[in-house]
Order: C-alpha cells, then structure tokens, then sequence
C-alpha cells in the first residue's frame, strides 16, 4: 500500500523538486551577481592595495575566507540538524553577508578625503564577521540542497545556477565595474561594494519562495567541545570520508595564491584597471562554462570523475602563471588572462567536492559531514600570511610547491570511491 502511495505523490514530489531547484537556482544566480563585485582573486586584493599595499595583508584574506568557512559551521551543525525548516538559517545568513558588506561600503565613501589608517584592521575585522556568515550560508544551502533536491539532479542545480548566474554577473560588471574601479582614490568601492550587499539582500529575498517540508525538531547536543568531537570521530572512522578530505586539503592549498596572481600580473606585466575588469569577467565567464561541463558530467558519471580532471587541471595554473608573466612576448599581458579563466575550475571543484560528501551519509547527518570537510578545508589556509611573506621574498619558489602539492591533491583521486550506485552509507 505504501508502494502505492508512493508512486500516486511522485508526481508532486517531482512538481515540488522542481521549483525548489528552481528558487535554489536563482538564490545562487542572484549571490553570483553580489559575488562577482568581490571577487577573490582579483577585486579584494586589489583594494587592500589601495588601503594597504603590504603582501603579508594580502595574505590575510585567504586564512580569514576558510576560517569563516570553517569553524562557524562546525558551531552550528547541530542547531541546523535540529532545525526545523533549514532554509531560516540560510536567509538570515544571506541577510547577514549584505550587512556587513554594507557597512565597508559606507567606509570606502571617505577614501582620499581623510587619514583612514585604521581602515584596513576594520575590513580585516567585517571581512572575517562576512565569511563566517559565508560559511554557515554554504552549510545551510548544501544541507537544504540536500534535504530537497536528489543526487542526480544536484548537478542540474550547479550547471543552472553557474550558467545563468555568469551570463547575468558578466553583464552587469561590464557595464558597472570598470567605470567603478577608475574613480580616484578608490572611492568606488563604495559603489562596487554597494552593489554587492545590494545583491545579498536580493538573494536572501528569493528565498521566500521555497517550499520546504518541516521536519520534527532535533535535540542534538550544540555543545562546542562535543561538536569539534564528533567531527574528529568522523574523520577518523570514517574511511571514504577521510580520502576526500585529503584531496581537499590538498586542492585548497592552490586558494593561497589567490590575492597574488592579480598582484602577479599588476607588478610583472603592468596590468591596469582594465585588466582588472577583464580579468573578473573571464574568471566568471569560466565559473559558467566549468559549472555546465561538471553539472552534467557528474548528473551522468558521478562526482569523482569531474573532481579528478578539475583539479589536475588546477595544479598547471600556478606554472602557467609564472611562464606567462615572465615572458616577454608584447601579448603576455593578453595571454595572462588563461590564468584567470582557468582559476574559474576553483568554485566549481568546491561544489563537487561537497556534492561527493552528501552522497556519503544519510540526510540527517548531512550538516556534520559538510562542516566536517570545511574544517579540514580551512587547514591549508592558515599559512596563507606565512605565503604571502614568502611570495614578496620568493614568488617562483612559492608558485611551483603549491602547484605540486594540488598535483598531489589530483594523484589521491584515485583512492576515491564512487558512491553514486552504492547504496551504503557510512
């Protein structure tokens, strides 16, 4: 009878799926657009240039992006597994992302008019508050991501929101950014940041149109000491777990040079504002392309495949780097910009790497796993200030090991199980 029943609710179930994957879809095209006006790789190193300039606070973006990403998952595991409608804790974090990045915009309107000093130890400090929020935002998403969309359509939602969410960012930092980026004094900043907290508020708007089942509230326990232990006892027992960890440890050490292949670029071939512009729209442009391509391999083939080929590609972008830059061919600036389209493979690997883990575990263990790994992901980064000292002293030495290392990372993919037809979890 249950059979039955079963098969008379596929239908709405299916009709259900289907918008939530679509309001999913258009939350994450939405976070593409805010996200593309802060662009890791090149639009925040850029501006701690203009407050700072100093390599070492370069360096501090990457160890405040995963520590964010890390650490305030773990703290909220149990509160989301308890929960009874996962999509709350996704809005107020989105909510969250567009404050803080509201308040650096109001900063930036003072740049070149007063002594601003203290500016920079302000942004470090909304940065790390942005990222932390960040982190508990992917958890949330990927646990809701989780809980209403089947594995094997999972990569429709990537392909769609990667796809759609470049076109739209591309468009509008064509039309917005460069002009931004050329006020003087970097004052606008405060348009570009603007925008972006625009975009977040936006995005977590969106969300009101998902359609979640509640489920019965949990009463598992929050205590932080025993959440850091249980993801400890999920590293250690669990095998298949532990093997992609590592690979993701690995690969995120390529995150390291983020805020230095622009910096790269800027000092060695002269790159200006235009380049930046470029540099961001390709980047994005990339996300899409890689999004389609992984999406609908890893729908067809599994994850495993598509994390292996990424991130093997991953590991020749440092080296590719180095070559171009120092090359004196009059088109190297030109050719520099394979970097940054490559450097698109780097989001999209995250999410195949979490999308690998939810098919790891049942539903409900789904928030543990997933900041699980993002505290093993976090572990490269905190020697990103320590690289960001090496990369003014020695930017090649620096650029050929951690390009070995995601090698590494690539090599381990092959002790990697595919968990898409085994209906084990552990």
């Amino acid at each position: 009878m249950n059979h039955i029943d079963d098969k008379l609710n596929q239908p709405s179930r299916d009709h259900l799926e289907n918008r939530n994957l679509l309001v999913l879809a258009g939350h994450n095209i939405l976070l593409r657009l805010a996200w593309i006006f802060k662009t890791e790789t090149v639009i925040m190193p850029a501006f701690l240039d203009v407050i700072s300039g100093a390599g070492w606070v370069r360096g501090w973006l990457p160890i405040l992006n995963r520590i964010g990403q890390s650490i305030p998952p773990i703290l909220c595991s149990a509160a989301l597994k308890n929960s009874s409608r996962k999509v709350v804790m996704l809005f107020t974090s989105t909510l969250l992302m567009s404050l803080f990045f509201g308040i650096i915009a109001i900063g930036c309107t003072q740049l070149g008019q007063r002594d601003m000093s203290w500016f920079p130890v302000l942004f470090l400090f909304l940065y790390a508050l942005f990222f932390a929020a960040t982190g508990v935002n992917q958890l949330a998403f990927n646990t809701l991501q989780g809980k209403l969309v089947r594995p094997f359509r999972r990569g429709r939602l990537m392909s769609l929101a990667g796809m759609v969410g470049s076109i739209v960012a591309i468009l509008a930092a064509l039309l917005l950014l460069a002009k931004w980026l050329a006020i003087p004094h970097g004052r606008g900043y405060a348009y570009i940041f603007g925008f972006t907290s625009l975009g977040f508020l936006f995005s977590a708007l969106f969300l009101f149109f998902i359609k979640e089942p509640t489920d019965e509230r949990g009463n598992d326990h929050s205590h932080p000491l025993l959440l850091f232990k249980n993801s400890w006892q999920t590293f250690r027992e669990n095998r298949r777990f532990r093997r992609v960890a590592w690979v993701a440890i690995l690969f995120m050490s390529s995150l390291l040079l983020f805020p230095h292949y622009q910096w790269l670029g800027r000092v060695k071939l002269e790159a200006g504002a235009t380049e930046l512009m470029m540099w961001v729209v390709l980047q994005n442009g990339a996300v899409g392309i890689f999004s389609l391509l992984a999406g609908y391999c890893a729908d067809r083939l599994g994850n495993r495949i598509v994390i292996r080929v990424q991130i093997f590609l991953v590991a020749f972008i440092p080296l590719i780097a180095l070559i171009i830059s120092a090359s004196a061919h009059p088109q190297a600036r030109a050719y520099y910009a394979l970097v940054f389209f490559m450097l698109g493979l780097c989001p999209v690997i995250m999410k195949s790497i979490l999308n690998y883990v939810l098919e790891l575990s049942h539903e409900e263990h789904h928030p543990r796993y997933l900041s699980t790994l993002s505290l093993c992901m976090a572990i490269p980064l905190f020697f990103s200030p320590v690289v960001g000292w090496l990369v003014d002293w020695n930017y090649t030495l620096v650029f050929v090991a951690i390009s070995f290392m995601v090698f590494i990372g690539g090599l381990l993919t092959f002790r990697m199980e595919e968990p898409r037809h085994d209906h084990v979890k552990l």
